[in-house]
């Protein structure tokens, strides 16, 4: 007999999961489906973002960093090191106990919230009057009939046409994350998030790093002089990054890889490496949903179609996160979920996609909210510009990181913020203050006339909005 709910949400990563704990604080009974498995078999509720994407990638930065530290900064302290070597097993080991620990703690919230649990796949099987019936294929098969169901099945990575992923030598962010020693020479195709973290992780363990990226220019969706910044710290570094290459083919021969391609000149060129990270973005995962089953439209592009309160053209059913339109990330995710779930119960959810940040956990980080100047040109919105560099700030001196800087960008007669930039050390956690000083529609005054503690690096976002208007105390 077919187990009944308020709510079934199918996938249990940060858009699923979130959505879940939501519904049932608000007193429904929801039911979650997720078919991601650990290595002995168990569930691992979390999806891509705590598997294979950001939780695992920032535990690998995370552990690459300390290494580039203590051979390269530690002596500037005074802390001398011996024969200072890396143990990469045991730095997976560790990065696959962060996951665990995720894992472990979203079915924790699970039991805590009263969410029944089903490992397993999920299928719609058709809809009616009584609800949506679902079929869950796992170790035990389940029937589920629900009043909403929230899709919420993530993305996978988009393959590389010249090459399928074998997780072996040519890798997606799952294959990347697996990596059992410093390759050599790493190749990596996309120089976007994923290329550029997974870049500065074999590279500071001493691999040969070259990234080759389609765009003729460098991280397109940021601010122009931010991305320009960035690409000099990286060169800097020894990341060897080509733009404007046309790959013709890729080759997995011997122990390596081969990857032939033209250069921007239209140079043919072949670059031999030992793997190759692919990273050409990502694609809506709807495969054994069943979609066609209850009529739930999709794209030309795989999408789920839904409108501005994440509701498909089919009663009763909703989805979020990768799946549908809208950057993919895994906070995007989470908010859409939280609406939905009160949207369901009857409340007001809220998403503004305007003052959803961005970050890059490269080394300088990099983040943003809102606008670029290269939007606002566009646009033909008149802007007045603000910037405040690390190397003024105290607290960066101190930590021995004075690359880059805070940009703030506002309106030319409201003064409203209508985007900030960073790029620098520890910007994934000041540009929180930008995305609330946005969502309160505050001035870049209004962020000036703040006090913010010395030293500190958030210092130098209260400078960059005063030299929006002209009046930067440490200058």
């Amino acid at each position: 007999m077919a187990q009944q709910f308020d709510v079934v949400v199918i996938g249990a990563g940060p858009g699923g999961y979130v959505a879940a704990i939501r519904a049932a604080q608000l007193g429904l009974k929801v039911g979650i489906v997720d078919a991601w498995k650990n290595a002995k078999g168990g569930p691992a509720p979390g999806g891509t973002c705590t598997n294979v994407g950001c939780i695992p990638s920032k535990a690998l930065l995370q552990s690459s960093e300390h290494f580039e530290h203590a051979a390269h900064a530690f002596g500037d302290h005074g802390i001398t090191l011996d024969n200072l070597a890396i143990d990469v097993p045991k730095m997976i080991a560790r990065k696959d106990a962060v996951v665990d620990q995720n894992n472990q703690g979203i079915l924790f919230l699970f039991r805590k919230n009263k969410i029944t649990f089903f490992h397993g796949l999920a299928s719609f099987v058709k809809t009616g009057a009584e609800g949506t019936e679902i079929k869950v294929t796992g170790a035990k098969d389940e029937e589920l009939i629900a009043k909403n169901v929230i899709v919420a099945t993530g993305s996978n990575a988009r393959a590389l046409p010249l090459a399928a992923f074998d997780e072996e030598k040519v890798l997606s962010n799952d294959g990347a994350l697996r990596v059992g020693a410093v390759p050599a020479k790493l190749g990596i195709i996309g120089a976007g998030v994923i290329g550029l973290e997974m870049g500065s992780v074999w590279r500071r363990l001493g691999a040969d790093v070259t990234v080759l990226e389609g765009l003729p220019t460098f991280l397109a969706a940021v601010d122009e002089e931010v991305a320009k910044e960035a690409h000099k710290q990286f060169t800097k570094q020894g990341l060897k990054i080509e733009l404007g290459v046309q790959i013709s083919e890729v080759k997995t021969e011997g122990e390596g890889v081969t990857i032939a391609y033209a250069n921007a000149k239209g140079e043919a060129q072949t670059l031999a490496v030992d793997k190759l990270i692919v990273s050409i973005g990502r694609v809506p995962n709807t495969n054994g949903l069943n979609a066609e089953a209850v009529g739930l439209p999709l794209d030309e592009r795989g999408f789920v179609v839904v409108d501005e309160d994440c509701k498909t053209s089919v009663p009763g059913i909703w989805a979020v996160g990768d799946v549908v339109r809208g950057p993919m990330l895994a906070h995007k995710a989470e908010e859409e979920g939280v609406a939905v779930a009160e949207r369901i119960a009857g409340k007001h959810g809220h998403v503004n996609f305007n003052t959803i940040p961005w970050v890059i956990y490269t080394s300088p980080e990099i983040a943003w909210v809102g606008k670029t100047e290269q939007q606002l040109k566009a646009e033909g919105v008149k802007y007045k510009a603000g910037k405040f560099p690390f190397l003024a700030n105290g607290r960066a001196r101190a930590l021995g990181d004075t690359t880059g800087f805070v940009k703030f960008l506002a309106d030319a007669e409201t003064d409203e913020i209508l985007g900030v930039h960073m790029i620098g050390p520890l910007v994934s956690e000041l540009i929180s203050e930008g995305v609330v000083a946005m969502e309160f529609k505050a001035s870049s005054e209004d962020i000036g006339m703040i006090c913010h503690a010395h030293p500190s690096l958030s210092e130098s976002t209260k400078e960059a909005a005063l030299a929006v208007l002209g009046r930067t105390l440490n200058f």
